[in-house]
């Protein structure tokens, strides 16, 4: 069975792809695309799919953020499938499927993925880990919101939380059992005890804004 992505594979990905991240902000930088990287092989190896799918999904999955935000799934998408170099590896059937999958990635997407493979990119791309949500939602706030105070981003900050990762909010997950689900618990737990979140925001807020 296979263990790892094809070696050719990867070093196309790593010389030709990955460092288009280093343009993007903190938040979806290549510290993020590497992580969704790492997470969705590891789902990839749990569910036996296949790993060179997985891993170039998530090496494409925000690309498109070299356009509007809003759109930078459905962009992604179109960037893996008009790349005619990944014809070399993969099916049309295959890059038709690697597409939705880019396509299904989004938190706030109203259905489930469509496959398999979006699942895996969804869930890797979650990073609920709560100091990584928190410092990345503070790092978004930081670099397109440079014109508010602290008060400012601080409610900026919660309202993202509420709308997103609270029990009423949008985020879904679709693999039972995953390491999300417990961090998902932690930051609910923060997200109710306002006071305890703002000590955490404080000092992170200070870390990030040097």
């Amino acid at each position: 069975m296979q263990q790892n992505p094809s070696l050719d594979l990867v070093e196309f990905v790593e010389t030709q792809i990955l460092p288009q991240y280093a343009q993007f902000d903190k938040a979806h930088n290549m510290e993020h695309v590497i992580r969704v990287i790492r997470r969705s092989l590891d789902l990839a190896r749990k569910i036996g799919a296949d790993l060179d799918m997985a891993y170039t999904i998530a090496a494409y999955h925000d690309l498109g953020l070299t356009g509007p935000r809003a759109i930078h799934h459905i962009t992604s998408g179109k960037m893996l499938m008009q790349d005619a170099r990944l014809k070399h590896w993969f099916s049309p059937e295959q890059l038709r499927m690697m597409k939705e999958a880019v396509e299904d990635h989004r938190a706030s997407a109203s259905r489930a993925p469509r496959s398999i493979y979006g699942k895996i990119v969804a869930e890797a791309d979650r990073d609920i880990d709560p100091e990584t949500v928190i410092r990345r939602t503070i790092q978004f706030g930081l670099s397109n919101y440079p014109e508010m105070d602290t008060e400012g981003h601080w409610k900026r900050f919660m309202q993202h939380m509420d709308e997103k990762y609270s029990v009423n909010g949008y985020i879904r997950l679709w693999i039972q059992g995953s390491e999300n689900e417990h961090k998902l618990n932690e930051l609910r737990r923060l997200i109710t005890n306002s006071g305890e979140m703002r000590t955490v925001f404080d000092r992170i807020f200070k870390e990030e804004n040097k």
